[in-house]
C-alpha cells in the first residue's frame, strides 16, 4: 500500500488515539485497548514498509507515549504528591496570575489605607487590635522588649497553634469565595488593614525598624500565603461569575476543584510560616543580617513559586507540544 493511502486510510483512528494520550479525552477501557493494539500494529507495518518516514516517526511518538501512560500508572500514587507541587499546580497557577495580581493589588491598597487612617485618627488602632493587645504591646515597650508577645508561649505550643489558625484563616478565604469572590477579597481587605495599621502603631513609637526585622520573619510568607488564598477565594467566585462556554453548575465544579489545589499548595508555606514564628521569631537579639537574609529568602521562595515556576513550566509545556509529531502530509 502506497505511504498516502496507509496514512488517509487510518489518520481517524491516530488523532482519536493522540487526544485519549495527549489531550486526555476520555474513551471507553476497550476501546482505548483496540486503539492502542492497531497503533502499534500500524507502527509495524511502517517500519516494514516505510523506514524513515515521518508516518514511522509519527506512530513511534504515539506509541512510546502510550506505553509510558500505561506502565507508569501503577507507580503514579506513589509520586502524585511530589507531581502536584511539581508539575500539576504550577501549570494551574499560571492561569490564575491575574486573580493573584488584583488579590495583591487589593492587599497593597488596604494596607496603605490602614497606615493612613492610623496616622490620622489616634483611636483607629485601638479599635483595629483591641485596647488589650495595644496596652500590652506599650508596657512591652517601656520594659525594653516590645517583640515580647512572640516568646510567651512555648516554641512547639506557638507553632501548631499558629499554623491550625493560619491554614483555617486560608479556608475561611477561600470559602468566602462562594460569595461572587466578595467574600474573599473581605478577608484581604481586613487582614490588610490590621497590617497597615499594626505597623504604622509601631513606627509611631519609633520601634519600625525592630517591629519590622522581626515580625516579616515570619509574616513574609504567612502574609504572601493569605493573599494567594484570597487568589483561590477568587476563582472559587470567578467560576459564578464568569462561566465562559462551561455551564455554570460546570464552571462551579471547576472553581471549586482548581481553587482547593491552590489552597492545598499554601499548606507546606503556612507550616514553615508557623515554624518561623514559633521557633525563630522569638530570638530578637539575631543580627540583623541574619533576619534580612530570612525575609528576603521567605519572599523570593514565594515569588519563584507562584510567579516565576509556573512561567516556566508553561513554556516548557509549550515547547513539548511545537515538538511533538505531527501526521505526515501527503
Amino acid at each position: 500500500m502506497r505511504e498516502a493511502a496507509f496514512v488517509k486510510q487510518n489518520k481517524a483512528k491516530w488523532l482519536k488515539f493522540e487526544n485519549v494520550i495527549i489531550n486526555k479525552n476520555q474513551i471507553h477501557p476497550d476501546e482505548l485497548s483496540n486503539l492502542y493494539i492497531e497503533v502499534t500494529d500500524h507502527l509495524s507495518y511502517a517500519q516494514t514498509f516505510y523506514p524513515k518516514s515521518k508516518t514511522l516517526e509519527y506512530l513511534n511518538y504515539l506509541a512510546s507515549q502510550s506505553h509510558q501512560i500505561i506502565y507508569k500508572t501503577k507507580r503514579e500514587s506513589s509520586k502524585r504528591f511530589i507531581t502536584f507541587f511539581t508539575e500539576e499546580f504550577p501549570l494551574l497557577m499560571y492561569g490564575y496570575q491575574k486573580q493573584l495580581l488584583i488579590a495583591f493589588l487589593t492587599f497593597l491598597l488596604f494596607t496603605i489605607i490602614g497606615a493612613y487612617s492610623a496616622a490620622h485618627d489616634g483611636t483607629f488602632v485601638r479599635s483595629i487590635l483591641g485596647d488589650g493587645y495595644v496596652n500590652m504591646t506599650l508596657s512591652n515597650i517601656e520594659k525594653g522588649d516590645p517583640m515580647a508577645v512572640y516568646k510567651e508561649q512555648g516554641e512547639l505550643d506557638m507553632f501548631l497553634g499558629i499554623t491550625i489558625n493560619n491554614i483555617r484563616v486560608a479556608l475561611y478565604a477561600f470559602i468566602l469565595g462562594i460569595l461572587f469572590s466578595i467574600g474573599s477579597l473581605m478577608v484581604i481587605m481586613r487582614n490588610a488593614i490590621m497590617l497597615g495599621s499594626f505597623q504604622y502603631f509601631f513606627f509611631e513609637q519609633g520601634i519600625g525598624w525592630e517591629s519590622v526585622r522581626t515580625i516579616w520573619i515570619h509574616g513574609t510568607i504567612e502574609i504572601s500565603v493569605i493573599i494567594i488564598a484570597g487568589c483561590a477565594g477568587m476563582v472559587l467566585g470567578n467560576s459564578i461569575l464568569f462561566p465562559g462556554t462551561y455551564t455554570r453548575l460546570a464552571s462551579f465544579k471547576k472553581g471549586v476543584k482548581n481553587g482547593l489545589k491552590i489552597v492545598v499548595s499554601t499548606v507546606p508555606f503556612f507550616i514553615i510560616a508557623g515554624f518561623l514564628e514559633g521557633f525563630v521569631t522569638r530570638h530578637t537579639e539575631m543580627p540583623d543580617a541574619l533576619a534580612i537574609v530570612i525575609i528576603t529568602s521567605s519572599l523570593a521562595l514565594i515569588v519563584f513559586y507562584y510567579v516565576i515556576y509556573p512561567r516556566q513550566q508553561y513554556k516548557k509545556q509549550q515547547l513539548e507540544l511545537t515538538n511533538t509529531p505531527k501526521i505526515p502530509t501527503l
